[in-house]
């Protein structure tokens, strides 16, 4: 049999690397399997003006401080350096580019089917994130559609859209923040399918992340609290401007698709050449079909991180559902540290 690690974590993006982080520490034999060419996870296919609405020592994953402190927010390729000069700092080690298509379960292992070969392991932790799963909701007339539908993880930049007329989906921070820069080139139009909410403008990811932490230890200790909401789009630099100018304003979502174009479900026809997706992402985790573990909603069963219905497999960061904030910079060592804990108990107790 070919060598047979004790955990292999499957993606090498920020949740791989965090639980990565506490793997080193272990004595534990890991591997990091990453699909990608280079460092940096789904960061490097982001749009490119990205920028964090959360300040830099609000972004930082275990052990290392994203530079830039508390007032400074970074753009998409600073988060992509500090990730490559994290993996390089801690010499995590990581594989590349191997893709896992299938994990199953045989003679007590897990066994890891790749476009590399097999890899074998006591352990499986599962970090592959939502990037590679986005969702366009199905709607009538698609396929009647002249002219070119796209998601948000497919944008770039805004120059391509120049003179044309765009219609932009979903009223998240998403669909804000690539509004506010298509507006600039292109005659644009809001769908939502409800009204946009925005944040106040002195609140950003830290705020909204002390609110989340302090709703998190109310429901540990029993207690019934809930915040108030605020709303859900952050008024970052770019979105104030597009306000300013009038950009911010949303109408209903699609009925239907025509042939030149879209009608709202108040009856409008709302004429079109390029249509945006920013309607969110799925759990990538194709890869664990095999196991059979899969629910309808793409989801898998869970306790905090470790599956139920398995032994020997955790998910890390895909959402709340495997951890308090743990799709975000900052929250996911605290799911990567439990998660290790609990896989060097299990092995050492085989």
């Amino acid at each position: 049999m070919e060598e047979t690690y004790d955990v292999i974590v499957v993606g090498g993006g920020q949740s791989g690397l965090a639980v990565g982080y506490h793997l080193r520490k272990t004595d534990l034999k890991y591997l990091i399997l990453d699909r990608e060419t280079l460092s940096g996870g789904s960061w490097q296919h982001y749009w490119q003006s990205l920028r964090l609405f959360s300040p830099a020592s609000f972004s930082s994953l275990p052990g290392t401080l994203m530079l830039g402190g508390a007032d400074y927010y970074p753009s998409r390729d600073e988060t992509l350096e500090y990730l490559r000069m994290y993996e390089k700092k801690y010499k995590l080690n990581v594989q590349r580019s191997v893709t896992v298509e299938a994990v199953a379960r045989e003679r007590n292992l897990y066994r890891l089917v790749t476009n590399q070969g097999t890899f074998w392991s006591k352990t499986v932790v599962s970090a592959t994130g939502s990037f590679a799963k986005p969702f366009i909701p199905e709607i009538s007339g698609m396929e009647n559609f002249e002219g070119e539908i796209l998601h948000s993880a497919a944008y770039q930049k805004p120059a391509p859209f120049k003179d044309k007329q765009v219609v932009i989906v979903g009223e998240g921070n998403s669909g804000a923040q690539i509004l506010a820069e298509v507006s600039q080139y292109a005659r644009t139009t809001w769908l939502t399918a409800k009204a946009p909410s925005f944040l106040p403008d002195e609140v950003d990811g830290r705020v909204l992340f002390d609110r989340a932490s302090a709703l998190y230890e109310a429901k540990k200790q029993g207690k019934n609290f809930q915040p108030p909401s605020l709303g859900d789009i952050v008024m970052v630099p770019s979105v104030k401007e597009a306000r300013a100018r009038g950009a911010l304003k949303a109408k209903p979502a699609i009925a239907h698709f025509e042939k030149n174009g879209v009608v709202l479900k108040n009856g409008e026809f709302v004429a079109a050449e390029m249509v945006i997706f920013c309607t969110g992402f799925r759990p990538a985790l194709d890869h664990l079909k095999p196991l059979n573990i899969l629910e309808k909603d793409g989801r898998v069963h869970t306790e905090n991180t470790k599956a139920e219905k398995i032994a020997g497999l955790w998910l890390v960061g895909y959402g709340s559902w495997t951890g308090f904030a743990s799709a975000t910079l900052i929250g996911v060592g605290r799911s990567a540290r439990q998660t290790v804990e609990e896989i060097r108990q299990y092995v050492s107790s085989r």
